[in-house]
């Protein structure tokens, strides 16, 4: 474990950012199954409607025909929070839950992460859009729902519209993320190197930095991984974004037993 990284995490200085990777454990829908559930709503082959665009392009096509995500949105909520799903033997929320990290950032839609907070009595805000940010209270740790939330259609980020929209990085989420990030480090997990939107979010993070007068004092940030990407790592590194390397082979394990090695050391 990184000194760096257990600094930051034991003084309350280290900001968590949690991809699709964290519930993957809890048997969630996968992109493949979103896009066959579009494709039979719409009336396609499923196979030859996945090859007309990614899952961005294939929603946008979607939003148009109906209207409106609302009732893809409507799946996608009940698909997504099953009966039957125990989060109390999910051991990553458990520790996510009981961590000290002073906030909680998700590109995921889905209420897991305040369901385990729930769970093992954490108190919690949680920031899905602007009205969020005007009742958060001080002292209380935010899960902050980047990408939107299932309670409200419009927070989503789910189609190309949306997903430009955000590329502006100046909504009010973005703003708050910006100062959130200033004198604290950020703690990537269950995201994949290759995708597009974390890698941009590290960009922006990284320009930002660039433009501000503490750019010297930037504290490190980190992205676990059990995937070793030399290209990503020298990448990542130029963007000051240090790639935490597991040896193990189960995604699910390698991030359980890191997150217990930082959390309850």
């Amino acid at each position: 474990m990184k000194a760096q990284l257990r600094h930051a995490y034991q003084t309350g200085k280290l900001v968590l950012f949690a991809g699709a990777g964290v519930s993957a454990n809890l048997g969630l829908p996968s992109w493949s199954q979103l896009t066959s559930r579009l494709a039979n709503e719409l009336g396609y082959d499923p196979e030859i409607f996945a090859s007309y665009g990614n899952h961005l392009a294939l929603a946008e096509f979607y939003r148009r025909k109906k209207g409106t995500l609302g009732p893809l949105r409507s799946w996608m909520d009940r698909e997504w929070h099953k009966e039957g799903i125990d989060i109390g033997g999910s051991e990553i929320h458990r520790l996510i839950a009981q961590g000290n990290f002073s906030k909680i950032y998700t590109t995921n839609y889905d209420r897991w992460l305040e369901i385990a907070h729930d769970y093992y009595g954490i108190p919690y805000t949680k920031v899905a859009s602007v009205a969020d940010l005007v009742t958060a209270q001080e002292g209380c740790r935010e899960i902050v729902k980047f990408h939107g939330d299932f309670d409200d259609d419009a927070s989503i980020v789910l189609d190309e519209t949306s997903y430009y929209e955000r590329l502006d990085f100046e909504s009010p989420l973005d703003i708050k993320l910006r100062h959130d990030v200033l004198g604290n480090s950020v703690l990537f997990i269950g995201y994949s190197i290759s995708d597009l939107n974390i890698r941009l979010l590290f960009y922006r993070l990284t320009k930002m930095w660039g433009n501000h007068a503490r750019a010297p004092a930037r504290p490190k940030s980190y992205l676990f991984t059990n995937r070793p990407n030399p290209v990503a790592e020298e990448v990542l590194g130029h963007w000051g974004i240090e790639m935490l390397v597991s040896e193990e082979d189960d995604r699910q394990t390698a991030l359980t037993e890191f997150l217990a090695e930082l959390v309850q050391r």
